[in-house]
């Protein structure tokens, strides 16, 4: 059965650091774009950042030099390395996909949280 499964979220201090995971688990016949969303409760969903088949990057500038994108295709696996946190970062973080299953769909992971005290 085809889904993404996250790792990595928790509690963590104002400047700390945490690093989330996300890998594709099931037949799968190739990935192309991987991204990291975030919903904070009460906002909608926004891209944090997004990682292509080529590994070229973008990232949303509220976090620009703080958070890194990676991605291990041999694992079918994307990463979110976050330096320097802080509160507004609170939010439950959703891994994202574009999967070939029988055709390209786009895939969701179940959401991990992280929460940034001040």
């Amino acid at each position: 059965q085809v889904q993404l499964v996250e790792s990595g979220g928790g509690l963590v201090q104002a400047g700390g650091s945490l690093r989330l995971s996300c890998s594709a688990t099931g037949d799968i016949g190739g990935i192309n774009d991987m991204a990291w969303y975030r919903q904070a409760p009460g906002a909608p969903r926004e891209q944090v950042a997004i990682i292509t088949r080529g590994r070229s990057v973008n990232y949303a500038d509220a976090v620009k030099g703080r958070f890194t994108i990676s991605r291990d295709n041999a694992k079918k696996a994307v990463y979110l390395e976050m330096n320097s946190l802080k509160p507004e970062d609170t939010a439950v973080y959703i891994c994202y996909a574009e999967l070939y299953d029988r055709g390209w769909t786009d895939w969701w992971g179940q959401g991990t949280q992280v929460t940034v005290s001040s």
